[in-house]
């Protein structure tokens, strides 16, 4: 029997292994299929090439290979192909084999994809809205997207890109700049005009980073010199396009995997070193990409991946379940003298289970209303009014608030609030210094954002008892945050490596990367040209590399 509930097939998958089909050896189609050929290639071998590399194949399908009357009849197919891949050439996505599976795309990447298809339409009259495009776009790359987007304007289309990258703001016609913090403290146009005008504009936070009268750097009391407690080694990684190297981590620093798109970065650290250690630590089934071993495990205790999936998939994870807080409020409420009187304890003050939740919505606040052909919708409850109480749990008291009123406050309220019981003072003191004191405590977990959700899995892990040997991953954390966010960030992992704890960042903002104590660069290439350690150091010497396309660029920035 075949379950229908998501839930359980997720569960049960955890538990299996995918393996590579004996008969066809990975090609998906059968033998009859496979064995028609042009230029003694099938289409399963054709697409394993890069865009780059199948470019160049196609343009040289010229005689012998075809006939005549086959060159005429393949003319405008040929055409066709090198329009399309020449579009993905010219988004910075060479480096993508044509057979990568679609789930395994960057956010970035796939919206790169979806915007060579707008280019290859040849609309115009329509406005494009673009989320961030420059994710994951090393800073070699990152004109050839401005110019794509260039492209699109002079068709005579409007381009929106909601972006925090300097260089993206720098060759905008027109910057509407919004502030003057974030959450309920924003919402209000702090500036609008050319860049040369939000630069002089004086309300504009953005203009005095793209000014340089800010710069990004993270809080000088929290920078000290690199711990030297050894190096962890990965042996032979030879996932995907990585050239059986041995990387060296410097435990005890805050280290940077920088190069160009594609060149190895996210196998090397992801599918390689995560998953060995994760393999090793808590014996995860996920398979680590090849490598021969490593060395220097027994230096550290754990590791933990701070990525930017959300905190919860329903409405009812949010950030004061997450941090642990909630526990020590329901807590609180149990022990108030009019609960103690009707001998409630803390699970009547918990919307997942019964007792205190409102049983119309189920402690939801919100009711589904499947849509048959239609997305489902979510409204108020009626009987609780969103509040996801019942009206018992609602008539107890904290300091004249309820329950509920308190998951309504935002992390600033909350710690003048609490100010008196440390328990719960500690874990929201540091989500307000991690920025994010306008979030409320009972915020639903879909509506945090990917950035939001990073800060708060940090804040969670700098509330725990620091052990001092954690070796902590982040992929692209920068990731829609704005400049004075990133300096918040910063000053975060800086803390963090100060107790001992390592943290390896896979970056491409310059900002962060100058911020660093270490820096390891793959490249030359993305592809097939990557996989190699180009170069490696501290930013300074990385940035006197001249074989380094990344140390190019970060000298720049240094000079600032």
């Amino acid at each position: 029997k075949e379950t229908e509930s998501e839930y359980v097939r997720r569960e049960i998958e955890k538990y299996m292994v995918s393996e590579i089909c004996p008969v066809c050896a990975g090609a998906r189609l059968k033998k009859e299929a496979l064995s028609v050929t042009i230029n003694r290639l099938n289409i399963s071998q054709m697409t394993e090439f890069s865009i780059k590399d199948a470019l160049e194949w196609i343009k040289n399908l010229k005689k012998p290979v075809f006939s005549d009357r086959e060159a005429t009849i393949a003319s405008s197919i040929v055409k066709e192909i090198i329009a399309r891949l020449q579009f993905l050439v010219d988004v910075g996505l060479d480096y993508l084999t044509l057979n990568r599976a679609s789930m395994t795309l960057a956010g970035g990447e796939a919206q790169r994809i979806r915007l060579a298809s707008q280019i290859g339409s040849g609309l115009s009259g329509v406005l494009y809205v673009l989320d961030e495009p420059s994710i994951g776009l090393h800073q070699r790359d990152n004109h050839r997207l401005i110019e794509t987007l260039k492209r699109l304007r002079d068709l005579g289309n409007t381009v929106v890109v909601v972006e925090h990258d300097a260089e993206t703001m720098e060759n905008a016609d027109f910057i509407i700049d919004f502030g003057p913090g974030a959450g309920e403290h924003g919402g209000k146009v702090m500036a609008q005009g050319s860049p040369a005008q939000i630069k002089k504009n004086p309300e504009s936070l953005t203009g005095k980073y793209l000014s340089g009268k800010k710069t990004v750097n993270a809080s000088q009391k929290f920078i000290k010199a690199p711990n030297n407690l050894g190096v962890l080694k990965v042996l032979g990684a030879a996932e995907h396009n990585l050239k059986n190297i041995d990387v060296e981590f410097p435990l005890g620093q805050f280290i940077a995997v920088t190069g160009v798109s594609g060149s190895g970065k996210s196998t090397l650290i992801n599918d390689i070193l995560y998953k060995a250690l994760s393999s090793k630590f808590f014996h995860s089934r996920e398979r680590a990409g090849k490598h021969q071993g490593l060395e220097g495990v027994e230096k550290i205790d754990k590791v933990v991946l701070v990525d930017q999936s959300p905190i919860g998939r329903t409405p009812r994870s949010n950030p004061a379940t997450y941090t642990g807080a909630f526990t020590f409020i329901r807590e609180l409420f149990a022990n108030s003298p009019e609960s103690k009187i009707k001998g409630y304890g803390p699970g009547r003050f918990s919307f997942n289970v019964k007792g205190g939740r409102c049983e119309v919505c189920e402690g939801e606040g919100q009711i589904k209303i499947e849509m048959q052909f239609l997305p489902d919708v979510y409204v108020t409850c009626e009987a609780c009014g969103g509040k996801r109480y019942n009206r018992e749990a609602l008539d107890i008291h904290f300091k004249d608030k309820n329950i509920a009123e308190i998951l309504d406050m935002t992390v600033e309220e909350a710690l003048k609030f609490f100010e008196n019981i440390p328990q719960i003072k500690n874990k929201l003191v540091i989500l307000n210094e991690v920025g994010l004191g306008y979030i409320r405590l009972g915020q639903p977990a879909p509506t945090v954002s990917g950035g939001e959700a990073q800060r708060i899995k940090l804040a969670t892990e700098l509330s725990k008892r620091p052990t001092g040997h954690t070796l902590y991953i982040l992929d692209e954390p920068t990731t829609g945050l704005h400049f004075a966010d990133i300096e918040k960030l910063l000053t975060i992992l800086r803390r963090l490596v100060n107790y001992g704890n390592t943290v390896i960042i896979i970056e491409h903002n310059l900002d962060v990367i100058k911020n660093t104590d270490w820096i390891i660069d793959l490249g030359p290439e993305g592809g097939d040209g990557g996989g190699k350690i180009v170069a490696e150091g501290t930013p300074k010497q990385l940035a006197g590399n001249k074989n380094s396309i990344t140390g190019h660029y970060l000298s720049k920035v240094l000079v600032q």
